[in-house]
């Protein structure tokens, strides 16, 4: 028989990962043997995802009108009604600040007399920001609380509000017109109704204007307290109706009006309810 020829097992090419021993000094590495025809790419680093940035919008400040506090005018020669409320915006015009002076003005709104103190009551209100352009106040909001932290707003400084012009200062003329306007000037600040006309009515029946008139033939005069100036105050009711912050005098123009127009107003309502003797 002829011999039987040993046969290979063909050798692949290819070089399969398997260990190597390697000595050094004794000591046996193993070592990993990577096919040359087999090699692996390392996969190439993921990109971290990018963080989407918050939107930060932030609109303008809303500024609110704010309600004037009702304030006080005091009249000066020329002034009327519809000017007051031009000046100072007055809501409703003349016709609202004449309603709400009524008491003090009296029956016609185009007299009125310097000194008296008006009350303003609410200007009228400021136009919307809504039609000025300005947008509604909002705060932004991140993604993130860092974010948020860094979006927050300053409160911003409070706007000074203008000092008031000083009221300017008012004379009167030292007559019977001058002494009626400077008593309304008095009684305008304590609270006492009455008009120019009703006092100079009344004081033109009294005395016709002389501050220092007096009555020594009546029944007051009789019991020695005799009725005198410009409006016929006995001394008794001078003292009782006595304006502070005016003379002690009785025969003084402004002490005498202003006593005798609180008298009147605690008895009558008011010195132009007065038509007679009182």
């Amino acid at each position: 028989m002829p011999a039987q020829g040993k046969h290979r097992r063909p050798q692949s090419t290819s070089l399969r990962r398997g260990l190597a021993a390697v000595t050094t000094g004794g000591a046996v590495l193993a070592l990993p043997v990577i096919g040359a025809t087999s090699a692996f790419a390392a996969p190439a680093p993921t990109a971290a995802p990018q963080q989407a940035a918050a939107p930060a919008a932030v609109s303008a400040q809303v500024n609110s009108a704010a309600k004037a506090a009702p304030a006080q005018h005091s009249v000066v020669a020329g002034e009327t009604l519809s000017k007051i409320a031009r000046e100072h915006s007055v809501s409703g015009g003349w016709e609202k600040l004449y309603e709400g002076n009524r008491k003090i003005v009296g029956e016609n709104p185009d007299l009125i007399h310097p000194g008296i103190k008006l009350t303003l009551g609410n200007k009228a209100a400021a136009p919307s920001d809504a039609k000025s352009g300005k947008a509604s106040p909002s705060v932004a909001r991140g993604a993130s609380a860092d974010r948020a932290d860094r979006s927050e707003r300053s409160k911003a400084a409070p706007v000074a509000q203008a000092a008031p012009a000083a009221a300017k200062a008012v004379t009167y003329t030292n007559d019977l017109d001058g002494w009626i306007k400077e008593s309304l000037a008095v009684m305008a600040e304590q609270g006492i109704p009455g008009t120019y006309e009703g006092i100079h009515r009344n004081i033109m029946r009294e005395s016709s204007g002389n501050p220092a008139a007096i009555n020594n033939w009546d029944s007051n005069a009789v019991k020695g307290t005799p009725s005198k100036g410009l409006l016929q105050v006995i001394d008794p009711t001078f003292q009782a109706y006595h304006v502070p912050g005016t003379s002690t005098d009785s025969y003084d123009p402004v002490a005498n009006i202003t006593a005798a127009c609180n008298y009147a107003a605690d008895r009558y309502g008011s010195i132009d309810n007065v038509f007679g003797a009182y």
